[in-house]
């Protein structure tokens, strides 16, 4: 089977004075890619996506020395990846942090996920 991560990251795009970076991981349908935000005060925003079908599957708050505060989608289990990356962010930063977002392959099996889980993992080294 072909090697679906990739070392490093690749910067999609950074607009100038929008403070808004995008970095992924992957290939194919095993891609996951996310999107910084910093336009809160300091606080920080993360938009988490890939697979087949990106969506809306879940969100974190993240508080500096608090549990993360979680709202899932009924049926959805993008909390999985999200509260780590929403953990990482908050204590490499110290503060407030939201993650959103969800991550789909249709008729996914076990390693198709864990692929999706192991290149989220990858990206958390990217905040």
């Amino acid at each position: 089977m072909e090697k679906e991560q990739e070392e490093g990251f690749n910067l999609i795009s950074e607009e100038e004075g929008k403070h808004r970076k995008q970095f992924s991981v992957g290939k194919g349908k095993h891609r996951v890619w996310f999107t910084k935000h910093e336009e809160l005060n300091g606080d920080l925003v993360y938009v988490l996506g890939g697979g087949e079908s990106p969506h809306i599957g879940g969100v974190v708050l993240q508080v500096p020395g608090e549990e993360a505060r979680i709202l899932n989608v009924t049926g959805h289990y993008d909390h999985h990846v999200l509260i780590p990356m929403a953990e990482e962010a908050s204590k490499k930063y110290r503060t407030r942090v939201v993650v959103i977002g969800g991550v789909h392959v249709d008729n996914a099996t076990k390693e198709d996920i864990d692929i999706l889980v192991k290149n989220c993992r990858s990206l958390y080294n990217l905040l």
